[in-house]
């Protein structure tokens, strides 16, 4: 009984390859002798054997995506107030880096400066600057805190064993009278 070819190479198909079924299981179900299938599987290993191995060409190097600036905002809509692993989630599925994120953050600020009129501009750059005054002043304060607390922390070490201010007052009113005498 004479099959198509069509038929032969879909019965071959399913005998190789992941999920494969043996000859013997595959004539059960289709009716062809467990030979004659295996005698196809044969011949089609020795025709793949044969002929060439179709010359793949190399995928052309991929280099970073290219962006369109609708792309981008999305991206910049999604990754808003999101911090941790939930934008490192978001930044592993668009196949970006935080660098990338931060840039693009950074020219979307700017883009909406620019679009202000020159007095906002103005008012907006005096109001940078007295920020960065007040933070510079809150560092001072901050300092001197610091040493503050560590002066009190020292004062009640002192406290603690005998040595304050009387005790010291005591000492030079002795040397005093000393010297007096």
């Amino acid at each position: 009984m004479p099959y198509t070819d069509g038929f032969k190479a879909q019965l071959v198909k399913r005998m190789v390859g992941p999920g494969a079924v043996s000859a013997a299981a595959l004539a059960r179900q289709v009716g062809v002798s467990q030979p004659t299938l295996s005698q196809w599987l044969r011949e089609a290993n020795k025709l793949a054997a044969m002929t060439p191995p179709p010359e793949e060409k190399p995928a052309p190097p991929s280099g970073p995506k290219k962006w369109t600036p609708e792309e981008k905002l999305r991206v910049l809509v999604a990754a808003q107030g999101l911090a941790g692993e939930a934008l490192g989630v978001l930044l592993r599925r668009e196949g970006l880096h935080e660098e990338k994120l931060k840039e693009w953050q950074q020219a979307l600020a700017g883009a909406a400066t620019e679009a202000l009129p020159a007095k906002e501009r103005r008012r907006l750059a005096a109001a940078e600057k007295r920020v960065k005054e007040l933070e510079r002043e809150l560092r001072r304060k901050e300092k001197a805190l610091a040493e503050t607390a560590a002066l009190l922390v020292l004062e009640k070490k002192l406290q603690a064993t005998g040595w304050d201010e009387r005790h010291l007052d005591d000492e030079d009113d002795a040397a005093d009278e000393r010297r007096e005498k």
